[in-house]
């Protein structure tokens, strides 16, 4: 069964790799956003944690939903760049009868109120601009430590008179070693397509296929992840044709050195890297931080320093209710901040 599995994600990642296209080309951009305070704070991809009851983990790996996220519940908001704001609502349930674990989601994001001219310049009234996923997702245990999971997805796109839907999926893996609190996940995210276009062209959707690991240690209450993004492509450096001394193209005339530090950095931009500090008897109060290489490049100002590609935040868990906060650096104007509530409602039944 898991070969079956295996063929199947790698056959989608051949097909969507394949048609897939870069330099801002791709449409509903927006399902890459940083749905929680948690996944800001930890650089915006956490896809090989499993052992917690966040669950809007679940979005970004599907295979991370579990049992113990049954009655979870989960409000996020994000107060993104120029007055956009974007947010994500989740609840879970454990079937026990199937030993599936589910989840329902809404996703949004909210571009504001645009004026509108004509080709003269002369102003005709406003338009709004917005987009929402509906997303429903299930996770299964296959053998002891392996989990497979799926998110489905259906998008409405509007920007003034041009819309669009599309359907979407994300298909996971996560390989959970509890005895020694390790994880290895695989996530091939946004394999879909539109069902109508905005106009005459059909357009790609962002696919991108994740590979993670994450650690908690021993004898320190931390845990470390990893997340290599963009595995399908290798080469996601910008070649800004403003910068003729670093563009990724000129090669004639490059020492050795200059090469060796191109294919570093690319490298580096197809990581995140982050971290958990767990305190407390009952994990209750949280402090992360992460770094996302690829933002740090693509959003840096020459000859100025810059917290661009960092980002922080912290949690804190009360009796019945949980409220965090996440902070993304990205670009020395400004960043986003990110605030979350959850809760579950088995607490509120048996009175814990």
């Amino acid at each position: 069964m898991i070969k079956q599995y295996t063929l199947w994600v790698l056959l989608l990642t051949f097909m969507s790799s394949t048609f897939a296209q870069v330099g801002g080309e791709h449409i509903y951009e927006f399902l890459n956003l940083s749905s929680s305070a948690r996944i800001t704070g930890l650089g915006g991809h956490v896809i090989a944690v499993q052992d917690d009851n966040d669950v809007v983990l679940g979005y970004n790996n599907p295979a991370a939903l579990n049992p113990s996220m049954h009655q979870a519940l989960a409000f996020n908001y994000n107060f993104y760049l120029a007055d956009v704001n974007t947010g994500y609502f989740s609840y879970g349930h454990y079937l026990k009868k199937w030993d599936v674990s589910l989840s329902g989601s809404a996703k949004f994001i909210n571009y504001g109120e645009f004026q509108a001219a004509n080709i003269f310049g002369d102003k005709e009234g406003t338009f709004k601009a917005n987009e929402t996923a509906i997303i429903l997702g299930a996770s299964k245990r296959l053998y002891e430590k392996l989990t497979v999971g799926v998110n489905g997805m259906l998008i409405s796109s509007r920007f003034a008179d041009y819309s669009s839907i599309g359907i979407n999926s994300d298909v996971g893996l996560i390989y959970a070693d509890t005895s020694k609190q390790f994880n290895i996940a695989l996530v091939a995210k946004n394999l879909g397509r539109q069902l109508t276009k905005y106009h005459t062209e059909s357009e790609f959707l962002p696919f991108d296929l994740q590979v993670g690991i994450s650690k908690r240690l021993k004898h320190l209450p931390f845990r470390w992840s990893i997340i290599y993004h963009d595995l399908q492509r290798w080469n996601i450096t910008y070649d800004d044709p403003n910068n003729v001394e670093n563009s990724f193209f000129i090669i004639d005339g490059q020492s050795e050195d200059s090469r060796s530090e191109i294919f570093i950095d690319n490298l580096a931009r197809h990581l995140v890297i982050n971290g958990e500090f767990i305190f407390g008897k009952r994990e209750n109060f949280r402090i992360r931080m992460g770094y996302n290489h690829q933002r740090k490049k693509e959003l840096k100002v020459s000859q100025l320093r810059t917290a661009a590609g960092f980002s922080f935040g912290m949690g804190l868990k009360f009796k019945r209710f949980g409220i965090e906060f996440g902070h993304g650096f990205y670009h020395v104007s400004g960043g986003t901040n990110h605030l979350s509530i959850s809760s579950n409602l088995s607490s509120f039944k048996n009175g814990i």
